[in-house]
């Protein structure tokens, strides 16, 4: 039984682990991607910058196939509903820029996001569909000793997805931005105000490609607001999340209400 399905998270260095020819070129381009995020339009007051993209996973095929964007008058976008997990967009779908086309194509990318499926566990039913995968760019950066880049929600949360994966792209002058795994008790508060039996684990990655899970039922997690270290340049925190979850059937009451309401969409 892995660390994962034991006690809910694990962490990962995957520089050590997938070892690829073109790694660090691979790696630079994704930094690249990172240089070129729009500001979070859900919380430009927070100093966060994302970009988003969707994927699925055929159970039994090791590949990644990205589900088309939708063009609109701002630009490709993708759209991602959390549900009621996330309290600050509870039952509300976000429209966040896409993830270019090129990165899309990007192989350590698709290598990371099959080695984070390959940690996951399913009931027999959920491997008859496709596995969904929701992949986020997040950057949080700030340009002053004043400023502060906060991630959403700002405390011990679970996301609703059963797994979510985080992967240090690149940090530098940057304080603050460590990650706490807390029980499902935990969830609303922040790591100084729990008991510290209900915290797990805390660390901070400072590493590229240092990553962990979380098996989302078993326990929450956090990452603390970033603000700029000492040197003259800007401090920065940026993070590839990864979300894995089954294709869902639907519940036929569901859908009649559904249709009476009129919120039903014509396939294209």
């Amino acid at each position: 039984m892995s660390f994962l399905k034991r006690n809910g998270y694990e962490y990962y260095d995957l520089k050590n682990i997938l070892k690829t020819r073109h790694l660090e070129e691979e790696l630079t381009e994704i930094k690249q991607e990172f240089a070129t995020l729009p500001a979070d339009s859900y919380a430009l007051e927070l100093n966060r910058y994302r970009r988003y993209g969707r994927a699925v996973i055929i159970p039994g095929t090791g590949h990644v196939q990205w589900l088309p964007s939708v063009r609109t008058e701002e630009g490709e976008m993708y759209k991602y509903f959390q549900g009621s997990f996330n309290p600050e967009y509870t039952d509300s779908a976000r429209d966040f820029p896409a993830i270019s086309e090129k990165m899309r194509e990007n192989r350590l990318l698709n290598d990371i996001i099959l080695f984070d499926y390959r940690q996951t566990f399913w009931r027999e039913e959920d491997l008859l569909l496709p596995i969904h995968a929701g992949v986020h760019f997040v950057k949080l950066e700030v340009d002053n000793e004043q400023e502060i880049a906060v991630s959403s929600p700002n405390h011990l949360h679970q996301d609703g997805e059963p797994f979510t994966f985080a992967h240090l792209v690149h940090r530098q002058n940057a304080e603050g931005g460590g990650n706490a795994i807390g029980t499902p008790h935990a969830a609303g508060e922040i790591p100084e105000n729990v008991n510290e039996k209900q915290l797990l684990k805390q660390m901070t990655l400072t590493s590229p490609l240092e990553s962990y899970g979380v098996f989302d039922p078993m326990v929450s997690h956090y990452v603390a607001p970033v603000t700029k270290g000492k040197e003259e340049r800007k401090g920065e925190r940026s993070m590839i999340l990864i979300d894995f979850q089954p294709t869902v059937c639907p519940d036929p009451e569901e859908i009649s209400k559904q249709l009476r309401q009129g919120d039903l969409m014509f396939a294209d």
